[in-house]
């Protein structure tokens, strides 16, 4: 389950990183105006995500969301103050709205992949309404909720995650390094499960 882990720097991430961000380098900003607004976009998003993954696919939604997401994080770095410009805040979070949007709708489809992913494995070859039929899908059950329940507690490890990061590394540098994982995750996530001949289409 290679795509399963890749949205720690995702909706928890994000939750963590906007209130610190405008306390920090938009401080003529109220955080409590501005920062329950993501989440709640992303909370929405996540069933687009399921919707949209439905019609076009778990894989491509996912990787769609990381360009998003990868997308949204330069805009961030793009408003943010530097050089003694005061940045733009509108700007600034707008593209964070955009993450927490893209974000969601990527949760959405991942956690539409992964009853799939384990389908295509178990039941390869299966005729329907054999024992061994049976016995597959029980089992793909199983362990699609075991992983659907271990991935969401992965991504709760967001919130210890950013305090970190933003205290050993410079804002637009972890912010960059957020970017360059979301790349590593599109090609991952092109290559089990996107392109053509992919060991687990979903």
């Amino acid at each position: 389950m290679a795509s399963d882990l890749l949205f720690l720097p995702g909706e928890a991430c994000f939750a963590a990183a906007l209130p610190m961000l405008i306390k920090t380098t938009f401080p003529d900003y109220s955080v409590a105006t501005y920062a329950w607004i993501g989440p709640a976009l992303g909370a929405l998003a996540r069933w687009a995500g399921g919707w949209i993954a439905d019609k076009l696919g778990g894989a491509r939604v996912t990787i769609l969301s990381f360009i998003g997401m990868a997308a949204s994080i330069i805009g961030v770095i793009t408003f943010l103050p530097s050089g003694g410009d005061g940045g733009n805040f509108p700007g600034f979070l707008a593209c964070f709205l955009a993450a927490f949007v893209a974000s969601g709708i990527g949760n959405g489809s991942t956690f539409r992949q992964i009853p799939v992913i384990f389908r295509n494995q178990h039941l390869k070859g299966l005729t329907e309404g054999t024992p061994e039929y049976a016995r597959a899908l029980k089992q793909t059950e199983t362990e699609s909720g075991a992983v659907t329940g271990f991935t969401a507690g992965i991504a709760a490890y967001g919130f210890f995650f950013i305090p970190a990061l933003f205290a050993n590394f410079a804002v637009t540098s972890a912010m960059w390094g957020f970017v360059g994982f979301y790349v590593t995750c599109i090609a991952i996530t092109w290559w089990f499960y996107a392109r053509k001949g992919a060991e687990s289409p979903s």
